[in-house]
């Protein structure tokens, strides 16, 4: 009987445990459909922002110069890290701390410290690298205001802009492509190659725009803003690609989750039957023996 005891208490906690796992991917679900109208939404304006850059850059003197444009040494590295504030996602939060590895051990001879925004990226490098700062709950909540990403934005500017020390500022982050995929991108934030924005698509036509203000006057504007525009998309890629792991992670837990209840219920059928046999063979025997 205790055999029998254990085994209804395992399907009962695994019942519960799916009961969890169900709701958690209800959950994701809902939060994952409000993160991907927000990155379609956000991808239109960040691509038109890279197109105007383009056409300016074009128009601009080259002797035109930015802090944003000061290209320095090539030894210290800020590493803007983008993970996610809880687990329970699959492999997401260890791809993007794979990827992190994998930049620092790349450059073996680099000063590098890392920005984190995120729990999972500040808890593992926490005591294995130089942590910079840290930007905790941004993500965690499933939705991220403007206003928070210009503060991410507006810090990283102001490191590479007043801290000598920096030299070029990379960001790592998951772009979302489906529920099931999500690339993780590794790309220099600072300093803006001014060679990258003036390369326009050449399947794009050329727009001659009419410019009321000089466009180096209009350049020294808009490439803050262009920083500010990558970091908050990159914070709502990252939301999205969360929700979309955590939301496939949890519906295969409830899968599993169902499995194992079938094959505990099927011992447990079993284990009934062989003690309803051996009761039978134990009557019949004292039967017998009468």
């Amino acid at each position: 009987m205790a055999n029998l005891l254990d085994i209804r208490r395992r399907i009962k906690s695994v019942k519960n445990t799916q009961q969890i796992t169900k709701a958690m991917k209800m959950v994701s679900a809902s939060k994952l459909r409000r993160a991907q109208e927000r990155v379609i939404n956000a991808r239109p304006f960040a691509s038109k922002m890279t197109e105007v850059l383009s056409e300016l850059a074009a128009h601009t003197p080259e002797d035109f110069d930015h802090p944003l444009l000061d290209e320095r040494g090539d030894q210290r590295y800020l590493l803007v890290l983008v993970t996610a504030d809880k687990g329970l996602c699959g492999a997401f939060n260890a791809n993007l701390i794979k990827a992190a590895q994998v930049f620092v051990k790349e450059h073996p001879d680099k000063q590098i410290q890392i920005l984190a925004v995120g729990r999972k990226g500040r808890d593992f490098f926490r005591r294995r690298a130089d942590i910079a700062g840290e930007y905790i709950g941004l993500t965690g909540k499933g939705r991220v205001e403007f206003a928070e990403g210009l503060a991410v934005a507006r810090d990283i500017i102001k490191r590479f802009t007043e801290d000598e020390g920096i030299d070029k500022v990379f960001l790592i982050f998951a772009e979302f492509k489906t529920v099931l995929t999500q690339r993780i991108v590794v790309e220099q934030l600072l300093p803006i190659s001014q060679t990258e924005t003036v390369e326009a698509d050449a399947t794009r036509e050329s727009v001659d725009y009419i410019y009321e203000q000089p466009p180096t006057e209009l350049f020294t504007r808009l490439l803050p803003l262009l920083v500010e525009t990558q970091i908050f998309r990159s914070l709502l890629e990252s939301i999205a690609s969360e929700q979309g792991a955590r939301m496939t992670a949890m519906d295969a837990a409830s899968k599993n989750a169902g499995e194992l209840i079938s094959t505990l219920t099927l011992n447990l059928n079993r284990a009934r039957q062989a003690a309803i046999t051996r009761e039978i063979i134990e009557i019949v025997s004292g039967a017998a023996a009468l």
